[in-house]
């Protein structure tokens, strides 16, 4: 079993490291925040991950994992340094590789044997070779330190798993010494691994997760023109996913994907791209749908209503994705500023990305509009004359029909999931809005006449 350090404990490097440690490597983890180092030794985990905590606190009682500030005394005799920091979008879409050469520097002045610096955080083409020259720059002792890219492939929700149970592994590098030993460092988890230079093994985390934005993109584009025709975009894709060169993943149409990977890597390998003066039309594509697509709910309401001023809006779900608090390129972002400035009464449901958005939108007024968070969705929905659903959790899945008929002064939903059956909703009197689907059927209000809502 090898010593092994991950700098950074974000989603990559923390996880990274408490599966190292789960399959028996001595792990320590590195991070600049004393007040989150302090958190992960108590157990418990600076991010929403299931299954996480758990074995953070079996493997720190083992004595198998450590967090630190001390980043000398860390990678001073560590075998192999994982660096999992952030690379976060810049205004132009390149990649911020700050964090990166910020840690590159202090390896180089701290390592005293022979060590492999492996790079798991998503760089452009090319990047693990400046780290490798920039780590020799700053070198202090005698002593061989390669660079080897070894990029991740986890899912936000699922990360536990997709690392201790991966398709595949993919290592980049340049010397046998370095292939053998990262073959040796994943030996324990008994997966595929994939051996090629370090700018394929670069490109392929790009190429992988824009295809994959790509395949979301196509079916958002063939549900709206389902919408047009008379089509069904889920019996589409149903009729599709039996097609093995196609696949059943990533199918499903909606209001466009967030999170940290697709939005930032589709942007830096499309910028990557024009560096080199080539133009990834495929990848704007799937850019600018996207975009489009994540105010969807929104244009359909507008058009549904006069206005939203002085209307309660109903809000559930907050975050990207569910089993996540992570709320980066959430469409709830996106719709909710506007949603305020036209002057709507939100009453927002998530059930563990409010504290988040709180932070970036607090209760009270903003605007024209007003922001309240509610810690169940019946209080979100009663009297509401209005309901978007912006993310799929299992609490907002389990809904009936009937629960937005008998609670909504309106029972006027717009589905950005595609959740629910439409007939079903229909049949309980619930006006239902999708993506790539036909409406259901405009409604009487209860209660009377109001003249904010328009009925053809």
């Amino acid at each position: 079993m090898f010593k092994i350090t991950v700098a950074g404990t974000g989603y990559v490097g923390l996880v990274a490291g408490v599966c190292f440690a789960e399959v028996g490597h001595q792990v320590t983890c590195v991070d600049i925040d004393d007040n989150k180092v302090a958190l992960m030794k108590s157990g418990i985990s600076p991010i929403y991950e299931a299954g996480l905590e758990e074995l953070m606190q079996k493997n720190y009682e083992a004595g198998r994992i450590n967090y630190t500030t001390d980043y000398q005394s860390a990678y001073r005799e560590a075998d192999a340094i994982f660096i999992g920091v952030g690379t976060p979008e810049l205004p132009d879409g390149s990649a911020n590789l700050s964090y990166i050469a910020t840690v590159a520097r202090q390896i180089a002045e701290s390592v005293e044997k022979d060590c492999l610096v492996v790079v798991k955080s998503t760089v452009p083409v090319g990047t693990n070779d400046k780290v490798e020259q920039f780590i020799q720059d700053f070198l202090i002792h005698d002593v061989k330190v390669e660079v080897a890219s070894n990029p991740e492939f986890l899912a936000q929700g699922s990360a536990v798993q997709d690392t201790l149970h991966a398709e595949r592994i993919i290592i980049g590098t340049e010397s046998k010494w370095a292939e053998e030993m990262l073959m040796q460092i994943y030996q324990p988890f008994h997966l595929p691994i994939v051996s090629v230079n370090r700018r394929s093994a670069e490109m392929i985390k790009y190429a992988s997760n824009d295809f994959l934005a790509l395949k979301i993109s196509y079916m958002n584009d063939i549900a709206n023109l389902c919408e047009l025709v008379g089509a069904d975009i889920q019996d589409v894709a149903r009729g599709m996913s039996f097609d093995d060169r196609i696949g059943n993943k990533f199918l499903n149409a909606g209001i466009g994907y967030g999170g940290s990977c697709f939005p930032k890597d589709t942007k830096a390998l499309a910028y990557i791209a024009r560096q080199h003066g080539y133009e990834l039309k495929t990848v704007k594509a799937a850019i600018d749908v996207n975009t489009e697509q994540k105010t969807l709910l929104f244009r359909k309401a507008r058009k549904r209503l006069i206005t939203f001023n002085g209307l309660k809006v109903a809000v559930l779900g907050l975050t990207f994705k569910p089993g996540t608090d992570d709320l980066r390129e959430a469409a709830s972002l996106e719709n909710i500023p506007l949603l305020l400035e036209q002057g709507a009464d939100i009453y927002a449901y998530d059930p563990v990305g409010a504290t988040n958005f709180a932070k970036l939108y607090p209760v009270g007024k903003h605007g024209a509009g007003q922001l309240s968070y509610v810690d169940d969705i019946e209080q979100a929905l009663q009297g509401a004359n209005v309901c978007f659903v912006f993310t799929e959790w299992g609490e907002v899945k389990e809904l009936s029909p009937e629960t937005y008929q008998k609670l909504m002064r309106t029972p006027l939903v717009f589905d950005g999931r595609n959740i629910y059956n439409v007939a079903l909703m229909q049949e309980a009197g619930v006006e239902y809005h999708s993506v790539g689907r036909q409406a259901g059927t405009r409604l009487a209000i209860k209660g009377g006449n109001n003249n904010e809502l328009q009925y053809s």
